[in-house]
């Protein structure tokens, strides 16, 4: 077969490579539009039911100067850098979500709530959802079963307090629970805990009566009613930002505070694209997110993620959506 040449040939060559481009844009609009109209599928009634769904919520812990106290901190430079919080950090941080128009987490210790009522009101009256985060955290791993129900008690109370009822949520301080942890929540009537990471963007029921011995397979309990809302070292702001030296470590903390943003909308990136429906949890303290540039990185996040079509929204609210989606509410 005889092969044109000149400009014959290179006419050929443009149009099989407009061709080919025409082909992939063809492909490639097929596949976006197949990927986009599964997420919005409509129902028998044509009213379109499936749209993903990608919950975000920012939570606070409003440790103020209790962390640096457990920790045994409690000359007058430690006890200044908590103090920041309920002086400085949190204010700011209340403007911010009032900007944005959005209801946030804090989960905050009894001995805040006691030492700094004013800018624990200030929370409540934002109609920010106020949760359980021990009384003097101290993990409850380090606490016997009659300490750490004495802790939860005091604290509820004082919740109950400011806010006419008990706390439906929990967050561990440390996040580090202890064997009884769970028992303990559910007899008080917690709904949920956020403590644990065993998922993501995915709210789970948690065992109670596991069995973990260092030369045994593990043995795994129930499943019960409490629901955890997982979190992730990865997506709290303390590691990353906060200097801390001890007599046997350094924490050295001061990242690039652009950078662990980068991370931070790549999380939620992911469940936006992969996940029909899912929750993602950042964790900030006011004391570290509260300093002039990380409030900054923090506005930025709250812009983008608005820009994907994030539903921003308390873990209470999460956790009671994922009760319904489940359908094991017990």
């Amino acid at each position: 077969m005889c092969q044109p040449h000149g400009h014959a040939a290179t006419r050929a060559r443009v149009d099989n490579a407009w061709r080919r481009m025409l082909y992939s844009v063809l492909f490639f609009s097929t596949a976006v539009v197949t990927r986009f109209a599964t997420r919005l599928a409509p129902d028998a009634t044509g009213f379109i039911t499936n749209m993903s769904r990608a919950i975000v919520c920012l939570t606070f812990d409003f440790d103020a100067i209790s962390g640096w106290i457990a920790r045994g901190m409690t000359s007058p430079s430690p006890i200044s850098r908590g103090e920041f919080g309920p002086h400085v950090g949190a204010p700011r941080i209340l403007d911010l979500l009032e900007r944005h128009e959005i209801r946030s987490s804090w989960y905050i210790p009894g001995h805040t709530l006691e030492s700094y009522p004013d800018a624990c009101r200030k929370v409540a009256d934002a109609g920010h959802e106020i949760g359980h985060h021990g009384w003097t955290h101290r993990p409850p791993a380090s606490l016997t079963r009659e300490e750490e129900e004495h802790e939860l008690v005091r604290a509820n109370e004082l919740i109950r307090q400011l806010t006419g009822r008990y706390a439906r949520g929990y967050r561990s301080p440390s996040w580090d629970l202890s064997p009884h942890s769970v028992e303990l929540l559910l007899k008080h009537g917690f709904v949920y805990d956020s403590s644990m990471m065993g998922d993501d963007y995915t709210p789970y029921r948690v065992r109670q009566g596991d069995v973990i011995t260092l030369e045994q397979p593990a043995v795994f309990g129930a499943e019960t009613k409490l629901i955890e809302m997982p979190i992730s070292w990865t997506l709290d702001d303390y590691p990353h930002f906060e200097f801390l030296r001890t007599p046997t470590t350094i924490l050295p903390g001061n990242m690039n505070a652009n950078a662990v943003l980068g991370n931070w909308v790549d999380d939620f990136l992911y469940l936006h694209e992969n996940l029909e429906w899912g929750v993602i949890t950042y964790t900030f303290h006011p004391f570290v997110i509260g300093r002039g540039h990380r409030m900054v990185i923090l506005d930025k996040l709250i812009r983008t993620l608005k820009e994907h079509g994030a539903v921003f929204t308390t873990l209470e609210d999460a956790a009671a959506e994922y009760q319904q989606r489940s359908g094991q509410a017990r």
